[in-house]
C-alpha cells in the first residue's frame, strides 16, 4: 500500500502496453472513478496479457478462458485501507476498442470503471440492473464511450432480433 500525506494512492502496473495509455494517466482516472463510485481504499490495477487473465480466471473462478476484466475485492479485515485489485487484458481492450470505434486507452478506462464497480459491491449477474444503471451514469459523468454492460446488452438484443423466428402453424412431425 502506498500512503502519502494521509491519502491512499492507487497502484497501476502496465505489463502489456496499450497505445495512448500511461500509468500516471490511468492512476488519475482510477482516482476519479473511485470518487464517482464512492469507493474507499486503495485499488491496484494490472494491465496485462490475455494469457495472464486466462490464468487468473482459471485460478480464481475456475473458468479456463480469457476475459476482459477481473476484480478481486479485499477481505473485510483490510477493507478500510484496501478496496481490492483489478486486472485488465490489454489485448482484449485493444480488440474491443478497434471493433467499437474508440481508443484502446478509453477501453481500458471502461474496463477499469467496470472493475471498480465490482469492488464497490455491484454484481451485474445478480442485481437486476443496478450495476448497469450505475455504470451508465458514471460512464457519462466520466465522459467515456458506451459501457461494458450496456454494450453487452445491446449486442444481446441485436442477436435476438437477428435470430430467425419460428413460424406459427407449421406441421408437426409424426412418428
Amino acid at each position: 500500500m502506498l500512503l502519502g500525506a494521509s491519502k491512499i494512492l492507487n497502484l497501476v502496473t502496465i505489463k502489456k502496453r496499450v497505445s495512448g495509455l500511461r500509468e500516471a494517466t490511468l492512476a488519475r482516472f482510477i482516482l476519479r472513478a473511485k470518487r464517482a463510485a464512492k469507493l474507499r481504499g486503495e485499488v491496484s490495477v494490472l494491465v496485462t496479457s490475455d494469457h495472464e487473465l486466462r490464468e487468473l480466471n482459471q485460478r480464481f473462478r475456475g473458468k479456463n478462458k480469457t476475459t476482459d476484466v477481473l476484480s478481486f475485492p479485499a477481505d473485510a479485515v483490510s477493507s478500510n485501507e484496501l478496496a481490492g485489485d483489478v486486472a485488465i487484458s490489454a489485448q482484449t481492450a485493444i480488440y474491443n476498442a478497434q471493433r467499437l470505434g474508440h481508443t484502446a486507452a478509453q477501453e481500458v478506462e471502461i474496463l477499469a470503471l467496470h472493475g471498480i464497480l465490482h469492488l464497490a459491491g455491484y454484481d451485474h449477474e445478480r442485481d437486476n440492473g443496478q450495476m448497469a444503471s450505475r455504470e451508465a451514469h458514471l460512464r457519462r459523468a466520466l465522459r467515456l464511450p458506451m459501457g461494458l454492460i450496456e454494450r453487452n446488452s445491446h449486442s444481446a438484443r441485436r442477436a435476438q432480433r437477428a435470430r430467425p423466428q419460428k413460424r406459427r402453424g407449421t406441421a408437426q412431425l409424426s412418428r
